[in-house]
């Protein structure tokens, strides 16, 4: 059975920097691909950032250049690095891992197994 357990999400002011961590259980990170959602109230679940199988990486226009995704295929685990944050960030993040595939992608669809999520709230 596969699970993803994120952490790393709280709250920090505008400008601020959070990491999140998903670690996975039943499943390789490096096998397939990965990514980083977010749902804030009342707004569809947004894809930010993905890995694909060799490791290349997609990210959302509204996170390019501010947020890093990265894995630790060692200790089975998937890093969201955040850096300039701004209120509009405030979301429940969530990973995401599919099944099996090649090819990165930021479409909820394309995914078979998610995290609980874990809320990060930026201040103004």
């Amino acid at each position: 059975q596969v699970h993803l357990v994120e952490s790393g999400g709280g709250s920090v002011e505008s400008g601020g920097s959070l990491r999140l961590s998903c670690a996975a259980y039943g499943y390789r990170i490096s096998n397939s691909r990965v990514a980083w959602f977010r749902q804030a109230p009342g707004k569809e679940r947004e894809g930010l950032a993905s890995i694909n199988l060799f490791g290349g990486t997609i990210y959302a226009d509204s996170v390019k250049g501010r947020f890093t995704i990265s894995r630790d295929n060692t200790k089975n685990t998937l890093s969201l690095q955040m850096n300039s944050l701004k209120s509009e960030d405030t979301a429940m993040y969530y990973c995401a891992a599919s099944k099996w595939s090649t090819a990165y992608s930021l479409r909820a669809s394309d995914y078979d197994y998610w995290g609980q999520g874990t809320q990060v709230t930026v201040s103004s």
